[in-house]
């Protein structure tokens, strides 16, 4: 599940990581264009806390629902010497559906011109807290502490902000428009996720001035005096899902992901490949 979880730990706020765990899994089960059917757990601790676990369960079960998938199993696991009391770790996988004619991307559909949707991300989601949390102990700032750039917030509060499940509203985009892809923008962020969506002849052209850096992102870069390509690469940057669009559907394609509650962002479009490795091709600086 990644260190995320020893924030939560250490806040003793154990009943949103369930959708951290279910969110990473569903979706990247919905940018093959499927429809997530049901998931199972996986709790291992070095004493099990019931307590503790219902909390991480309801999670779990919250996530399920807003996917839209069965919550139908799990393991626990007490493994004494293996995590220290009042610790555990988590992990689980889902299974989805698709007909094979319509398994994304759609690589072969794909051309220059498509244009690249970015979704709002509801702040760090669940990569890069390795980071996050040697930025927090520079910073001088507690977990309790109120949060610089939010003062009426916890720090805490704001960086075990749950991971935003995607699932039903880019499934009602693929029905609404001709999606040629989607990429889940997780670890390695937006260069490293978005070629796997890519033909081997396109790049994606991105704007990085099409939307603005979220506060925590913000204050994160200031902390750690981070270089853009290392903000890039280790956060989503405030764009937690991408979907390639058919530029004669994009604008409703659009209007169906803000009518269910996306914030949507034009983030640029695919232009022919100029070098193997350039999968990705920035312009301007982040805001």
């Amino acid at each position: 599940m990644g260190t995320k979880l020893l924030i939560a730990q250490m806040l003793g706020k154990h009943d949103t990581i369930g959708i951290d765990l279910v969110a990473m899994n569903v979706n990247d089960v919905v940018v093959q264009g499927a429809d997530p059917l049901f998931f199972l757990d996986y709790y291992a601790c070095g004493k099990l806390e019931v307590k503790d676990a219902v909390e991480v369960v309801k999670g779990i079960a919250e996530g399920c629902r807003q996917a839209g998938c069965a919550l139908i199993g799990g393991e626990t696991a007490e493994m004494p010497g293996m995590y220290p009391i009042g610790k555990y770790d988590l992990a689980g996988f889902a299974v989805g559906v698709v007909e094979r004619s319509e398994i994304l991307p759609k690589l072969k559909s794909q051309v220059s011109g498509d244009v690249i949707l970015g979704l709002a991300s509801s702040g760090i989601h669940s990569n890069g807290y390795s980071l996050v949390r040697n930025l927090v102990q520079k910073s001088g700032v507690g977990y309790n502490d109120p949060a610089p750039f939010q003062t009426d917030k916890k720090l805490g509060d704001i960086l075990i902000t749950p991971t935003r499940i995607y699932v039903k509203n880019c499934l009602k985009a693929i029905k609404a428009g001709n999606v040629k892809g989607m990429s889940h923008i997780t670890g390695g962020g937006l260069p490293d996720n978005l070629p796997r969506a890519l033909h081997d002849d396109l790049a994606a052209e991105i704007d990085l001035s099409s939307w603005e850096l979220p506060p925590v992102f913000k204050w994160l870069r200031e902390v750690g005096n981070l270089q853009q390509d290392e903000l890039l690469r280790t956060l989503n940057c405030g764009i937690g899902m991408v979907v390639i669009v058919s530029i004669e559907s994009a604008a409703e394609v659009e209007k169906v992901l803000v009518a269910n509650g996306e914030r949507v962002f034009k983030l640029g479009k695919l232009i022919p490949r100029q070098e193997k490795d350039k999968a990705v091709v920035f312009q301007n600086s982040t805001k």
